[in-house]
């Protein structure tokens, strides 16, 4: 993807601005192809967002109006806005937003979504934007983070920053502000587009077997780009469906926004819980793109899942197919390096210091709680990446000319007091078992990798010092096979012997397949010694 110019000139102009000293310190990743290119104008919300400067906001409303939001929350009513005590917006809509977790009334502390009057002055090049109470992020800073992360991994994403906000003379406190999806938002991110096409708003856990709302669009509200795209999901023909999908997806981009919202947790976005989301039909392309949206409940789960196939239809429908299962493998490992820990550390603590600042001009109690839960935010992000590499799946296997291939990476998988080594004798490397004083010994080495259909076979020269076996029938004495296939005493070496090469042949039906390794000695006495130079795959067919 090229790189995107009006993220990177609303960098330029923020850091001249503020004689930042830290641009330039990290770059992003291989983008995703298929990304919207740049408009040739900078757009004033590039600068405003860039310097993440916390505006004071005064919403002006008039009796009626709060009655108004009072009885019919979710309906715009008007009201004036006014920032910093300089700068006034007249002839705005306002109206109550948030979902069960984060919705509040009015009376309360309220989330709001601010509409500027058509033909007036826009909020920093915003006609619309929004407040998010923050009751289910008490750090404020996880959409901020999640928003950062989309810009550089190529994902569009709406763009976060943080206000103070007054309902009239009522203090709210620190707010996040957010912009909106409308026509703008699509103009910007997808120029080529300009802003046509229809844009739905996934609603609260829905697939795209419900009727969407739309949002924006022209033309009979048909959903008639939603129902093609669910009918391609749908086709049973697999060679259909793959080609029906590509005319109706952008593949690329979803792959995109899976990997993105997967490796950011999001457990309530579209993948996993088929919630906050958003689906754009371009105008240009007449392909789908899916936007994340409610990122304010992320990386919860270090260890939360990247590659178990998630549940809802498009999720499904893509990663069924192996192509575009293998290039989002590829595309999760060309983002891992943005959730590097010192990189997410210092975003969040550039913010942490804004926050801090304008908490601690409303009430130090207040400042010192969020700034313990900034820190709690903070911890939660240190093995994520780590995690993440952790559920990389094997890496297609690559066979010699002479059809095999020298397998590394063995790892022990004790059990019991069995003793487990690996050493290097007169530089030649070796794996060792050797049974332990409870006289039962059920230990291994093992390697993961990934086959396509075939038949193959596994080769090792093993030794064996007084080698007693099991009995159960499963495999006895030193001895090769293929996880979730016993060896039977297909290969079985006992007793005292120089080295021997033992074979375990199997065949992978599937096409493709993660298999498991093993070299193991099952028995009541004695040790085994695997030669590792010979620890070989042979693809036979």
């Amino acid at each position: 993807m090229p790189v995107n110019n009006r993220r990177l000139c609303a960098a330029l102009t923020a850091v001249l601005a503020l004689a930042g000293p830290a641009f330039g310190q990290s770059a992003k990743p291989p983008a995703k192809p298929g990304a919207p290119a740049a408009p040739a104008k900078v757009d004033p919300s590039d600068e405003f967002f860039a310097k993440g400067v916390i505006p004071q906001l005064r919403i002006k409303l008039t009796p009626e109006a709060e009655r108004s939001l009072r009885n019919e929350p979710r309906k715009f009513t008007e009201c004036v806005v006014v920032e910093n005590e300089t700068t006034t917006y007249e002839g705005c809509r306002v109206k109550l937003k948030g979902a069960a977790g984060s919705f509040r009334n009015y009376d309360d502390r309220p989330a709001l979504t601010i509409k500027i009057g058509k033909g007036k002055p826009e909020f920093h090049g915003l006609e619309k934007f929004h407040l998010n109470n923050s009751v289910q992020d008490e750090s404020y800073m996880s959409e901020l983070l999640c928003s950062q992360l989309c810009d550089e991994a190529g994902l569009p994403a709406a763009r976060a920053t943080h206000a103070r906000v007054w309902l009239n003379d009522r203090h709210m406190g620190l707010y996040g502000l957010k912009e909106g999806f409308d026509e703008e938002f699509l103009e910007r991110n997808y120029p080529a587009a300009k802003g046509k096409g229809n844009f739905y708003d996934g609603g609260f856990l829905q697939d795209i077997d419900v009727a969407l709302e739309r949002d924006e669009g022209e033309g009979a509200d048909d959903k008639a780009d939603l129902k093609a795209l669910l009918a391609a999901c749908r086709e049973p023909d697999a060679a259909r469906r793959w080609a029906l999908i590509a005319e109706r997806l952008d593949v690329d981009a979803f792959l995109n926004f899976v990997a993105m919202e997967l490796m950011m947790c999001h457990w309530d976005g579209y993948a996993r819980n088929k919630n906050n989301y958003r689906i754009y039909f371009r105008g240009d392309t007449k392909k789908a793109v899916f936007l994340p949206h409610g990122m304010d409940q992320m990386f919860g789960d270090p260890n939360f899942p990247v590659f178990d196939l998630p549940p809802t239809i498009v999720t499904t429908a893509v990663l069924q197919n192996p192509e575009w299962a293998a290039l989002y493998r590829k595309r999760v490992k060309e983002i891992l390096p943005l959730f590097a820990p010192e990189k997410l550390h210092a975003k969040v603590d550039a913010a942490a210091q804004r926050v801090r600042a304008a908490l601690m001009a409303i009430d130090a109690n207040r400042a010192r709680h969020v700034d313990g839960q900034i820190q709690g935010f903070r911890g939660r992000l240190n093995d994520r990446q780590k995690a993440i590499r952790a559920q990389l799946p094997p890496e297609p296997i690559a066979f010699a000319k002479q059809n095999w291939a020298l397998i590394g990476d063995w790892e022990p998988a004790p059990q019991g007091d069995a003793k487990l080594e690996k050493k290097e004798i007169s530089g030649r490397p070796l794996l060792m078992i050797e049974t332990g004083p409870s006289k039962l010994c059920d230990a291994s080495f093992r390697a993961k990798v990934r086959l396509g259909k075939g038949t193959y076979k596994l080769e090792a020269k093993i030794r064996t010092v007084n080698v007693k076996g099991l009995s159960d029938g499963k495999g006895s004495g030193a001895g090769l096979r293929m996880g979730g296939v016993d060896r039977q005493n297909s290969n079985a070496l006992l007793g005292s012997s120089e080295w021997r090469t033992l074979a375990f042949p199997f065949q992978v039906a599937e096409e493709s397949k993660d298999v498991e390794l093993i070299a193991e000695l099952r028995g009541v006495a004695g040790g085994a010694v695997f030669d590792a130079t010979t620890m070989k795959l042979v693809k036979v067919k």
